[in-house]
């Protein structure tokens, strides 16, 4: 199972402002939204907040608006919108499930309701700092 560090989520209640501050004063390039198709959310399920990213060509930063009741909405406990979280990409989430469940880590499975092409879980590390690990899938 492969894993590899691809982004950093930043949470802000004014994300226009957020992007300015990363593209204007440290340079990063503008990775349009529509690159990411996410799934229309409902009241049971998604995240209808605003978002947007930047990268430096390699790695890249999603700013996400904050949202204190997207794990209540999506049946989960952990919520990756409330302080922001650290994203990794695998390829095999089946694989890397089974290695949180041997090591007795909770996470939260969203599967595809924030995005259509990754199927996500976020858990926490040993100081509650949110992580992601994602699959791309399609």
């Amino acid at each position: 199972m492969k894993l590899e560090f691809h982004h950093i989520n930043f949470v802000s209640e004014d994300v226009e402002r957020l992007h300015r501050f990363y593209t204007e004063v440290l340079g990063l390039d503008d990775i349009p939204v529509q690159s990411f198709p996410r799934p229309e959310a409902t009241r049971q399920s998604g995240y209808a907040g605003r978002i947007r990213f930047a990268t430096d060509g390699r790695m890249q930063m999603h700013l996400a608006e904050r949202d204190l009741g997207v794990a209540f909405r999506n049946g989960a406990v952990i919520n990756p919108v409330e302080r922001g979280h650290i994203a990794f990409r695998t390829d095999d989430i089946d694989a890397f499930k089974a290695l949180l469940d041997a090591r007795g880590i909770p996470y939260s499975d969203y599967g595809t309701a924030f995005a259509k092409e990754w199927h996500q879980v976020f858990f926490h590390d040993p100081e509650g700092n949110v992580i992601e690990v994602h699959q791309a899938v399609g």
